[in-house]
């Protein structure tokens, strides 16, 4: 074995310790800014910005930083979450929504769809309602029709009053005495005459 002598041990230790510093600055400066090791999406996006990528890829990294972390950074400090289904926000603990916090988002959504559930019957009611009150202002400008006429189709014609006295007189007759007889005979004589006449 070859022994080093105590300048090219010291030089050989040199290089060792400034090729640790150079991989030390190199992962400060950019292994650190793996999109992977993001905290939220906000970081993701500044990670992703950082790496210098084409438009292409920097959209298609920007999308998955959105699908890792659904929560965005407030002002104030904290996260809120957009659920574009109800076109609202809810604060939120961190940059995802807990199991609690999704539960409680879901319930809202129920709370919502029967909010609209219910506006839709409203609508539907006050537009029926509208449009039998046009229909009632419609009929009620119209000009009134003829008076309508209630003539009876089967009018019974008029009979002579002597030919209806003799009538009610063979009504009148009960018994079946010859003068009875004799007057029904000649009141059904007369009727027929009467028809005949009538008829030419």
């Amino acid at each position: 074995m070859v022994q080093l002598d105590y300048g090219a041990r010291v030089l050989a230790a040199a290089v060792a310790a400034a090729a640790v510093v150079a991989l030390a600055v190199v992962w400060l400066l950019f292994g650190n800014s793996s999109p992977d090791l993001a905290r939220d999406y906000e970081d993701c996006v500044e990670r992703m910005q950082a790496l210098h990528l084409s438009d292409e890829e920097l959209n298609s990294g920007l999308a998955g930083c959105g699908a890792r972390f659904a929560g965005r950074r407030k002002e104030g400090g904290g996260y809120s979450y957009y659920d574009f289904m109800q076109d609202r926000k809810f604060d939120i603990a961190g940059p995802n929504p807990t199991a609690e916090e999704r539960k409680a988002i879901d319930r809202e959504y129920i709370t919502y769809l029967e909010g609209q559930r219910r506006e839709a019957i409203s609508e539907a009611l006050a537009k029926q309602q509208n449009d039998k009150l046009r229909a009632d202002i419609e009929t009620a400008r119209q000009p009134p029709g003829a008076p309508l006429s209630l003539v009876p189709s089967n009018v019974p014609l008029p009979v002579p009053r002597r030919v209806a006295e003799q009538r009610e007189k063979s009504r009148r007759c009960a018994e079946e005495t010859l003068s009875c007889t004799l007057s029904k005979l000649s009141t059904a004589v007369k009727d027929a005459f009467a028809s005949s006449r009538t008829k030419n």
